[in-house]
C-alpha cells in the first residue's frame, strides 16, 4: 500500500489543570528525519518519542511540536502551601546574607519554586507524561491514516500513466514491422544510386547500421518489464519503504525510453520516446511523495 510523505496530525487532552496538544506534520525526505520541539521540561521525553515515531513511519521529514499550557486554578491561587512557601523564603534569606551581591527573591520568584515543589503539579507532571504519549500514539493513527489516503491519489495517478505507457508501446508495436520495411527500402535506394562506386566497406557500414538501428526488441521488453514491477510494487499490500525502488525504477524507465529514441529510425519512434519520457517525468515528480 502506497504511503504518501506529506501529511498532518493532531491530537490534544484537556483537564482541569493542563491541556496538551502534539501536532506531527512532515515533507518529502530521501530518509527519515525526525525533529522534536518540545517545551524544555520535556525535553527528556523525546527519545521516546522519536521512537515511537520510527517504530510506525519509515520515511520522510517529520515534525513532532509540543504544547503544554497549565491552567490557574481558583483552588491553587486560594490554596497555596504556605509551608513550602515559609522554606522557600527561609532559604532565600540564607542565599542572600552568604551572597549579598545576589538579588532578592521577588514574589514571582517565590510562586514559581512553590509551583515546582507543589506535590500537585509532581503528581501533574506524571499524569501529562503518559498523556503525552497516548496523543502521539493517537495522533500517528491519523497521521498515518491521512498520508496512506493521499498514497491512494498517488497510486491513481501513477495507474493512468502506466496504462498510457503501455499504449504508446503497443502502438509502436503494430507499425514497427513497416517502419523497418520502410526503413529497409530507403536504405536499398541509396545503394542502388551509389552503385556505380559501390565499396564493400560502405556496404558493411550501412547494413551495420540499420541493425542496430533497427534491433529495438529488448528496449521493448525491458520497457515492459518495467512497467509491470512498478504496477506490482504499487498495487500489493504489505510493501515498505518503495519510494526508493520506484525511483530506481524511474531511472530505468527513463534509460530505456532514451535508448529507444536514440535508436529511432522513423518519426513515430521519435514521437513515442518523447512521450514515454514526458509520461516517465511525470511519475517520477509523484515518485517523491512516496514513503
Amino acid at each position: 500500500m502506497i504511503s504518501s510523505m506529506t501529511g498532518f496530525a493532531a491530537a490534544q487532552h484537556e483537564t482541569a489543570d493542563y491541556a496538551v496538544r502534539l501536532d506531527l506534520k512532515s515533507v518529502n525526505h530521501r530518509y527519515l528525519d525526525i525533529q522534536c520541539k518540545l517545551p524544555e521540561e520535556w525535553r527528556h521525553l523525546e527519545m521516546v518519542l522519536r521512537n515511537e515515531i520510527a517504530a510506525v513511519i519509515h520515511r520522510g521529514k517529520i515534525e513532532c511540536r509540543l504544547f503544554v499550557e497549565e491552567t490557574q486554578t481558583t483552588d491553587n491561587q486560594l490554596n497555596p502551601n504556605w509551608q513550602t512557601i515559609d522554606s522557600i523564603v527561609s532559604l532565600g534569606q540564607e542565599i542572600a546574607q552568604k551572597y549579598p551581591h545576589l538579588p532578592n527573591l521577588s514574589v514571582a520568584d517565590v510562586l514559581r519554586f512553590h509551583s515546582q515543589f507543589n506535590n500537585k503539579k509532581q503528581q501533574n507532571n506524571e499524569q501529562q507524561q503518559q498523556v503525552i504519549i497516548e496523543l502521539l500514539k493517537t495522533a500517528l493513527q491519523q497521521f498515518k491514516d491521512d498520508r496512506v489516503r493521499e498514497g491512494e491519489k498517488l497510486q491513481q495517478h501513477l495507474l493512468q500513466r502506466l496504462d498510457k505507457m503501455q499504449l504508446e508501446i503497443k502502438q509502436l508495436e503494430e507499425i514497427f514491422p513497416a517502419i523497418l520495411e520502410s526503413y529497409h527500402q530507403k536504405i536499398q535506394l541509396r545503394l542502388k544510386e551509389a552503385v556505380e562506386n559501390i565499396n564493400e566497406d560502405r556496404l558493411a557500414q550501412e547494413f551495420a547500421l540499420f541493425m542496430q538501428k533497427a534491433d529495438v526488441d529488448e528496449e521493448f521488453s525491458r520497457l515492459k518489464t518495467h512497467i509491470d514491477e512498478v504496477r506490482r510494487i504499487i498495487t500489493t499490500d504489505g510493501e515498505k519503504s518503495i519510494g526508493k525502488r520506484l525511483d530506481f525504477l524511474m531511472q530505468e524507465l527513463n534509460r530505456e525510453a532514451n535508448t529507444l529514441g536514440s535508436k529511432a529510425v522513423s518519426i513515430e519512434s521519435t514521437n513515442t520516446s518523447v512521450a514515454l519520457k514526458v509520461l516517465i517525468e511525470q511519475m517520477r515528480e509523484q515518485v517523491q511523495n512516496i514513503e
